[in-house]
């Protein structure tokens, strides 16, 4: 079987989810992994999934296309390419950055640059603006993985002074302990 990776996109509604499911296990195809959520009505879904050999990138679009365009939904599959030698896993260890502070535009690029500047990997983001200055209304909370020879001091330093540049609380905790922490 070869691998997929299926994005669907549109306005949320009840049903996305069975729709795109059923399609796929219709098609014989095996849902590895997803990610789903729900920004300002909108739904976005990313599906791994395993497609038999027989089923052709063009069939699974034209099925998925059929089921999904009704209702108001856009498609987008492309084959997960296979891992070589040249992309060997990096040794790192998961963080949680956390910004809190007023909102202005360029804050996510500006913090994801200076992450990206010592090699940090965002695996996920959540970001809540609600504007204003209220610090407690504007949130931002970044998983990441730090390679394991990275310099934290180095790191810390320059997301602290980013931080302080553009008038944000930052907090950076190894993931175990923020879930230790943040646990209800």
């Amino acid at each position: 079987m070869k691998k997929m990776i299926i994005s669907v996109l549109g306005k949320d509604r009840p049903g996305i989810i069975a729709a795109v499911t059923h399609i796929l296990f219709e098609q014989d195809c095996n849902i590895e992994n997803v990610s789903q959520t729900i920004l300002q009505n909108e739904f976005s879904g990313i599906f791994i999934v395993s497609v038999p050999k027989a089923l052709s990138e063009g069939d699974l679009h034209r099925h998925l296309d059929a089921g999904l365009s009704p209702m108001g939904l856009h498609v987008y599959e492309k084959r997960l390419s296979e891992i070589d030698g040249s992309q060997a896993a990096v040794e790192s260890e998961p963080f949680v950055v956390v910004t809190k502070g007023p909102d202005r535009k360029g804050l996510v690029a500006s913090i994801t640059a200076i992450m990206a500047a010592h090699r940090v990997n965002v695996t996920n983001l959540q970001a809540v603006f609600k504007g204003g200055d209220d610090p407690n209304a504007n949130i931002m909370i970044y998983e990441v993985d730090i390679p394991s020879d990275a310099n934290h001091q180095a790191l810390r330093r320059d997301l602290r002074e980013k931080a302080m540049a553009l008038s944000l609380d930052i907090s950076i905790q190894h993931k175990l302990i923020f879930e230790a922490i943040n646990r209800v």
